[in-house]
């Protein structure tokens, strides 16, 4: 099941390209560490997914890793809800907040790496 194609609506794509463009610097500091394979996994940015777009996202696990500043805090229902469909799609994901990111981000990325490792366990026992 894993790599499985989940469709999404064509009118994000280009949006997905300007959040690309214009990427906080939370997302700037996360990419440096894990683009180009840095954990052994290819990760994108900004992938639109049905009617959403997430953070990052690696199509060979179906693991998306959300950044959740400013602009969440009073989205919880929302963002649940957003979850929730694309967990339904087999996505399972990783949120971090903006602060994490910016002031503790070796703890971050021990839970990526774990997390990864995990995944690894799984498909290679």
């Amino acid at each position: 099941m894993r790599n499985k194609i989940i469709p999404y609506s064509p009118h994000l794509k280009e949006y997905a390209r300007q959040l690309r463009s214009n990427s906080t610097l939370s997302e700037v500091l996360l990419w440096k560490n894990i683009k180009n394979k840095g954990y052994g996994f290819q990760f994108h940015r900004q992938v639109p997914l049905l009617n959403y777009i997430v953070d990052f996202y690696c199509h060979e696990l179906m693991l998306a890793i959300e950044i959740d500043g400013e602009s969440h805090q009073f989205k919880y229902e929302y963002d649940a809800m957003r979850q929730g469909e694309l967990e339904k799609e087999g996505v399972t994901f990783l949120r971090f907040t903006d602060a994490d990111i910016k002031q503790n981000m070796f703890s971050v990325l021990l839970t990526l790496e774990q997390t990864l490792k995990n995944y690894q366990l799984k498909i290679h026992p």
